[in-house]
């Protein structure tokens, strides 16, 4: 069977997000897939090849000002191209933020990428999670100890470099790349055998 092949595009302000992408593309290496890192604000005629070959494209930005950042913004306009011939139709996609709040409007940048995914006729990867630390024994460093359930929410203090990236968020993020190799791998074998 052919590895599952996840792009994981992103943009990365001051690290934090580059960490949390590095993340998600352990997980899903882990899980068995061919992984491209992809920085959507130095993006190449290559890079746009590597998102309209992936089987999945998961998208990552920092939450600033309540949504994903201008950079990411810019790239997302610019798939316009790929919605008009319906390239990215029927792929898996999936999203992750970070920001220095522990909500931080964190769940708006998640539903823009949703938006995204589905106005390119995307099929959404949720995080497959219940929430952490939600519970007088629980802990914060509980997977899912921000309890998002469309995606991977990380909080890093702004006073923190990407070193202080919250390490159950980075195993939030591993888990959410796993999942999307994994259900990636189901999809395109069952694609195989129809």
């Amino acid at each position: 069977m052919t590895a599952p092949v996840v792009s994981i595009a992103y943009h990365s302000g001051f690290g934090h997000t580059a960490v949390v992408a590095e993340a998600v593309r352990d997980g899903a290496a882990d899980a068995g897939a061919t992984v491209h890192l992809i920085k959507v604000d130095e993006i190449t005629e290559a890079d746009w090849e590597l998102l309209d070959a992936s089987d999945a494209i998961v998208f990552g930005s920092p939450t600033y000002m309540g949504t994903a950042s201008g950079a990411f913004h810019t790239f997302a306009e610019a798939t316009s191209k790929r919605w008009f011939t319906d390239a990215w139709m029927d792929k898996l996609a999936a999203g992750f933020t970070n920001s220095a709040s522990k909500s931080g409007d964190k769940l708006h940048t998640l539903q823009f990428f949703q938006t995204l995914a589905a106005q390119h006729g995307m099929t959404w990867v949720n995080l497959g999670l219940k929430p952490g630390w939600n519970t007088s024994d629980a802990s914060e460093n509980d997977l899912n100890r921000l309890g998002f359930f469309s995606g991977a929410g990380a909080q890093t203090p702004n006073d923190l470099g990407p070193e202080g990236v919250h390490k159950a968020d980075l195993a939030t993020a591993e888990h959410l790349g796993r999942r999307v190799a994994t259900v990636a791998r189901t999809l395109t074998a069952g694609r195989a055998a129809a």
